[in-house]
């Protein structure tokens, strides 16, 4: 499959392969609500992106790129490190740093530096780094220095801006939740016109690639969430009243899932095949490398024949990969569509004028 080498700038765009009870349809974001019922309540991660890359340099001039995995404490963070280089060599071909010591500085810019507090026995490139900032001169210094994390097959540098969702809140995502990238408040209006209840969550989403296979098998790490009390309630009515729960993105079906199994504050659960999910009826996802965790996830929902044909129809039908690119709409007992849906300008009549696999050519 093809990447999506920059940010899309018309939602309407953005194809949606929807899978409902093992048949595969082709539609458009911009159709979703065509798919729901109302009393439905879809749940977005409202977690802003952070610009989590960190280009630094050692006491002895070495240069290195830390890139943020996750909080831990006040000022002490999880990171993976990267030797002199940057985004345009693409990850698996990064070199690791020089190496690192316990107590060793890193030196981001004047006045904004960190210690080396631990490096992980599963790999040299996990560190724990403890910023040597108060608190508000740590957030200064971050959005100063650091950039978004971004990966070569982009065209490219992103701007912090353009790796944000409409309705972002708190700044605690590494990389872009990107399932919601394509949202816009026309649709999102649209769909609560219909009656569909859209609520939110805030999840750390987590890195998805490091380079390093140690790591990466173990991905996604541990990650913080918190649901508050009106999406909870939103939900066990939904659920109480025989209505279906939509995520947008695999990180909501981690925060959803781990809540159901009483976990809070931070997660480390894996889904796959097998599980049993509980809450989740629906998922709004990208597409995916079959290596990467956020693919594995799909097993919870689909069969792995199924699974194959999906990849097979994303490739024939030129659905575009990563985080800008097209999205997989999966669930139980989803809606057919219906030709009367006009949730925005972008109408089913006016994006089916002519054969699928043409539109966007």
């Amino acid at each position: 499959m093809k990447a999506a080498r920059v940010r899309r700038t018309m939602s309407e765009t953005v194809k949606m392969m929807v899978v409902r009870n093992e048949r595969i349809e082709h539609s458009w974001i911009t159709q979703l609500g065509a798919y729901l019922t109302a009393g439905d309540v879809v749940v977005v991660n409202d977690a802003p992106t952070l610009p989590a890359s960190l280009t630094g340099h050692l006491v002895d001039g070495s240069a290195l790129e830390i890139r943020l995995l996750s909080q831990i404490g006040e000022g002490l963070w999880q990171v993976v490190a990267f030797g002199e280089g940057n985004w345009l060599i693409p990850t698996e071909d990064r070199q690791p740093p020089v190496p690192l010591h316990q107590g060793e500085e890193i030196i981001f810019s004047d006045g904004f530096s960190a210690e080396v507090m631990e490096i992980s026995a599963r790999s040299e490139r996990l560190l724990t780094i403890r910023f040597k900032v108060p608190r508000e001169n740590f957030w200064r210094g971050l959005y100063r220095t650091g950039r978004p994390v971004q990966y070569s097959y982009m065209s490219r540098g992103l701007e912090l801006w353009s790796v944000q969702n409409v309705y972002s809140s708190r700044p605690w995502a590494i990389e872009m939740p990107s399932a919601g990238h394509a949202f816009t408040w026309d649709l999102m209006l649209a769909l609560m016109g219909k009656g569909v209840r859209v609520v939110g969550l805030t999840h750390a989403a987590g890195i998805s690639s490091t380079g390093d296979e140690r790591i990466d098998q173990e991905l996604p790490l541990r990650e913080r969430f918190e649901i508050p009390a009106g999406t909870i309630a939103a939900i066990e009515n939904a659920k109480a009243n025989g209505h279906r729960i939509i995520a947008i993105g695999t990180s909501v079906v981690r925060a959803l899932e781990s809540y159901a199994i009483g976990l809070t504050e931070t997660t480390d659960l894996k889904i796959g095949s097998g599980f049993k999910l509980r809450l989740v009826d629906g998922l709004l996802t990208g597409t995916h490398d079959a290596s990467e965790s956020h693919y594995q996830l799909l097993r919870a929902f689909l069969s792995s024949e199924t699974l194959q044909r999906v990849a097979s129809e994303f490739e024939r039908e030129g659905y575009l990969t990563h985080e800008f690119g097209d999205l997989c709409l999966v669930g139980r007992q989803l809606s057919v569509l219906n030709d009367q849906w006009s949730g925005s300008e972008w109408s089913v009549a006016s994006n089916t004028s002519r054969p699928f696999r043409n539109q966007l050519e």
